[in-house]
């Protein structure tokens, strides 16, 4: 019991950290933001981010790490931040890392010490909901679906990072399937970013808009493919 109200104490003032982190970093970086349609202004962000050195880095760094083991930062976000400031290329390659890590670190806790770990984070119940949904029950074609539900937008894809852990796969199976579907995604929010520093607004939409077309012809096929509705009842299990 001292150890489980020790833990929560830790996770409330690491998520208090997160956000007030979070909330600095962009109040840091709007008054640029907001002039980088100026060569003026792309030239002056640069140079803050350069200037950040390494305290940006780590800072970003531990935002992501947080926004994946709290869940109380919005990723996109912080994808579009990582494009901004590393460029798409890097942006991405950062994300993707740090994405691997942190995911492999929640799925090994999650293995070794079981739902109870996870109840630290998540209801019972929900956790329970999930557990019988058709996506549970569905060992012969799991690896499938769980891409498909890491790629599928708005699946709340860091709880489904958690539960991935309760799944009779191995560790590195599923870290590389949470990382490696994530990459749409990523890509077009890190290209979106690097777009706006170099004052590129046009392509930044123009990126969203083909990601949401393609995001939108992928689930109309998927509902047309699901008879049985597994991938629709998985869906609404974690909403």
């Amino acid at each position: 019991m001292v150890k489980k109200k020790l833990f929560n104490i830790l996770k409330i003032l690491a998520i208090i950290a997160s956000i007030i982190a979070f909330v600095a970093v962009i109040a840091y970086l709007t008054p640029l933001i907001i002039k980088l349609n100026t060569k003026d202004g792309q030239l002056q962000f640069k140079e803050k981010i350069n200037n950040l050195g390494v305290v940006g880095f780590v800072m970003l760094v531990a935002l992501q790490i947080a926004q994946i083991l709290f869940i109380v930062i919005p990723g996109e976000p912080l994808e579009i931040l990582a494009g901004m400031c590393y460029g798409g290329l890097w942006g991405t390659i950062f994300i993707l890392v740090s994405v691997f890590v942190t995911s492999y670190i929640i799925i090994f806790l999650v293995k070794k010490y079981g739902k109870g770990y996870i109840y630290h984070f998540f209801k019972k119940d929900k956790i329970d909901k999930i557990e019988n949904s058709k996506f549970f029950k569905n060992q012969r074609k799991m690896e499938i679906i769980l891409t498909i539900l890491y790629i599928i937008p708005g699946t709340p894809k860091d709880l489904l990072t958690y539960v991935c852990g309760l799944l009779p796969m191995s560790t590195l199976k599923l870290v590389i399937i949470s990382t490696i579907a994530r990459i749409p995604s990523i890509v077009s929010s890190t290209i979106a970013g690097g777009n706006l520093v170099e004052g590129d607004w046009k392509i930044s939409i123009l990126i969203y808009a083909i990601t949401f077309a393609i995001t939108f012809l992928f689930i109309f096929i998927i509902k047309k493919v699901d008879k049985n509705k597994i991938i629709e009842d998985a869906t609404n299990s974690l909403k």
